[in-house]
């Protein structure tokens, strides 16, 4: 128990040491553009708890959730396509090197005039962006698998769909999920950046429309409203990601000793 109380004492020292000298530095040299924390938690709750919880906030997670969910299926089928067949491999290694190249906010105009500000172009900006890690990870975990374990599936006959479920998909799963663990902030800022660009509701475009209106402690508190949501975006995927690799994590384990 004291470890775990020294654990959680340890993790949350340096959030309340910044805390406390930004309530300091607020308090001694107060500026019109950095909010002190009591009136950025007042500002916080008065804002985001009320109607835009559910006209910007939900809907923001809601179009974060679908284009990640997305890319995580697409970028896991064509890796594992990909990364099972050679020349399959050699033709598109091109043209994914070239489209992973692009900076994913330089579709966004491109996609505006494709389909409208509409939720449709949100989704696939997060998709296009977010397809990269997963896709280029799971080439990857393919790609390595033991060949001590394809020959013995081979000689027992365990081959086609039973083979990648057994062995290939297990075999590549730590790649797979630090891909998916790269591809989630990734969402999230392309969900914002999407919604600053066209948008009429939404996180990036409450933040963007608070700071043009000079609202700088709504402002800020839109931007605490992200970074509550990526932390606890990691949180449930690491918890996701210790149950599912349980296996890996005991093996390293046992191999430090």
């Amino acid at each position: 128990m004291k470890r775990v109380l020294s654990g959680v004492a340890f993790t949350v020292a340096l959030p309340i040491i910044l805390i406390v000298l930004w309530w300091i530095f607020s308090t001694v040299s107060p500026s019109f553009f950095v909010p002190t924390p009591p009136e950025l938690i007042s500002t916080f709750f008065d804002t985001w708890f009320g109607p835009r919880l559910w006209n910007d906030v939900l809907p923001s997670i809601a179009r974060f959730a679908v284009g990640v969910s997305i890319a995580i299926a697409l970028g896991i089928v064509v890796g594992l396509l990909v990364g099972l067949n050679r020349d399959l491999r050699s033709f598109t290694e091109p043209v994914f090197e070239f489209f992973r190249a692009l900076p994913p906010p330089v579709i966004i105009p491109v996609l505006l005039l494709l389909f409208g500000p509409s939720n449709t172009t949100k989704v696939v900006v997060i998709v296009l962006a977010a397809i990269w890690p997963v896709l280029l990870n799971t080439i990857e975990g393919v790609r390595a698998a033991d060949p001590v374990q394809s020959d013995t599936s081979r000689s027992y006959g365990i081959t086609g769909f039973a083979r990648v479920r057994y062995q290939i998909l297990p075999g590549a799963a730590p790649q797979i999920l630090a891909g998916i663990r790269q591809a989630l902030p990734i969402g999230l800022i392309l969900m914002v950046i999407s919604e600053m660009f066209g948008a009429f509701a939404g996180l990036g475009f409450s933040i963007i429309q608070f700071q043009r209106r000079f609202a700088i402690p709504e402002m800020w508190s839109g931007i605490l409203v992200l970074g509550l949501l990526g932390y606890t975006v990691a949180v449930v995927f690491r918890a996701v990601e210790r149950r599912i690799l349980r296996w890996y994590y005991g093996l390293k384990e046992l191999e430090n000793g």
